[in-house]
């Protein structure tokens, strides 16, 4: 069954907010086995809602729109649609019950949230229990239009409570069977060549899309319908066979979450010494819940000064060598490792950008050195000239690095 997903509101086009709410209910319908088609943005304009309404069912049977529906002036969703359908508005003790249930201090309903409990006319309500926008269900001649708040919290309740649910019974839809595979080693073009027998052997319906990110290739192979499964597990066997050591995991989690795991699986730990990216590594290790049982700190060594202070890095390999070289990174690593007594560290010295590049070391010159128990590998990479995303690549390299070195 295909379906567009609407976005509705001038912050969302003028880029005051991210609409997030699409891509959210994309995923969450791809798996109950739906067809999304297109993702809509548009304004708070009645004659552009309409319009785009009317195009869109022209291409699919499902409409599902979010935003508009607020009790200010320029949530014009709900009246729009009351013309759209030639019905109107009328007032429901049933959302007003709902409001009231919602909003905790009853002295905080005034007219425009009391307003929320007008609704059109000839549609079905769907109570919403975490807002007071009521969702409204459309269905006119086979084809079903569903509008829901903006707010993400809101939209999401609705949606998994509700909204998909009443579709399945709806629309009998087969399942969508999906697995993504976390691949570090290739680049996506050497990683398709790698894989071209597989793909081009791989049974009707099945697809394999590459999504490529700064370090790792994600791999997601997928088939509609469940009666697909048998082949499904035998199809995952193969390419696991395929990406051999290549393989990091397969689950759809951040490069941090796994070196996390395995951190905490080994009873290990870990500090960084930072330059270049700033304490970005340490920043995206602590993002994940529990790190505190394996990470023990950082330090950012952005200056020569802490370089040799704090961690002891000897002021002739930095004389000799320059600040981004193998004997820097060494002795960076070796220092935080001892400063925080842990098993295992992770430093970085580069020139990040967009200046600071020499003819020897140009922008994007970047050192990383993994220590484990000692033992340390050390790493020069040549990243690009955009400062942002030599970070990013810089912070996944390392910990790529140092996972390794765990395996």
């Amino acid at each position: 069954m295909k379906v567009a997903l609407i976005t509705i509101g001038d912050e969302i086009l003028i880029g005051q907010i991210v609409d997030t709410n699409s891509a959210w209910m994309a995923h969450k319908l791809t798996l109950a086995g739906f067809e999304v088609r297109e993702k809509i943005s548009i304004g708070d304009d009645a004659s552009q809602i309409r319009n785009t309404i009317d195009e869109a069912f022209k291409r699919v049977d499902v409409v599902l729109t979010t935003g508009g529906l607020g009790p200010t002036k320029d949530d014009i969703t709900k009246k729009t649609l009351c013309d759209y359908y030639g019905t109107e508005l009328v007032f429901s003790d049933e959302v007003l019950d709902n409001i009231k249930g919602i909003v905790s201090d009853p002295a905080k309903i005034n007219e425009l949230t009391r307003n929320q409990a007008f609704v059109p006319k000839d549609c079905t309500v769907i109570q919403n229990k975490v807002g007071t926008a009521p969702v409204t269900w459309f269905e006119r001649e086979g084809k079903i239009l569903v509008s829901m708040p903006g707010v993400p919290l809101e939209m999401q309740w609705v949606m998994e409570a509700e909204v998909i649910p009443r579709l399945q019974a709806h629309y009998k839809q087969e399942a969508y069977l999906f697995k993504v595979f976390l691949v570090s080693g290739y680049t996506e073009s050497a990683l398709a060549i790698h894989l071209t027998e597989f793909e081009n052997n791989l049974p009707a319906d099945f697809g394999l899309a590459y999504l490529p990110s700064p370090g790792i290739m994600k791999l997601r192979l997928f088939v509609q319908g469940e009666q697909r499964q048998p082949e499904f597990v035998r199809q995952v066997e193969l390419l696991e066979k395929k990406l051999g050591n290549a393989l990091l995991c397969e689950e759809d989690i951040p490069l941090e979450k796994i070196l996390g795991n395995i951190l905490k699986q080994k009873g290990l730990t870990l500090a960084t010494a930072e330059s270049c990216t700033g304490g970005h590594i340490a920043h995206k290790v602590t993002s994940i819940s529990g790190s505190s049982a394996y990470f023990e700190g950082c330090v950012v060594s952005y200056s020569n000064k802490v370089k040799t202070s704090v961690l002891n890095v000897p002021g002739s390999a930095i004389e000799n060598n320059g600040a981004v070289s193998e004997e820097v990174v060494r002795a960076m690593a070796k220092g935080v490792a001892q400063l925080m007594s842990t098993d295992c560290a992770i430093s970085v010295s580069g020139i990040a950008g967009p200046d600071g590049g020499t003819p020897d070391k140009p922008v994007g010159t970047v050192w990383i050195c993994t220590q484990f128990k000692g033992k340390q590998l050390a790493q020069k990479y040549q990243l690009g000239r955009i400062r942002d995303v030599n970070i990013l690549r810089a912070t996944n390299y390392a910990m790529l690095q140092l996972l390794e070195m765990l395996k």
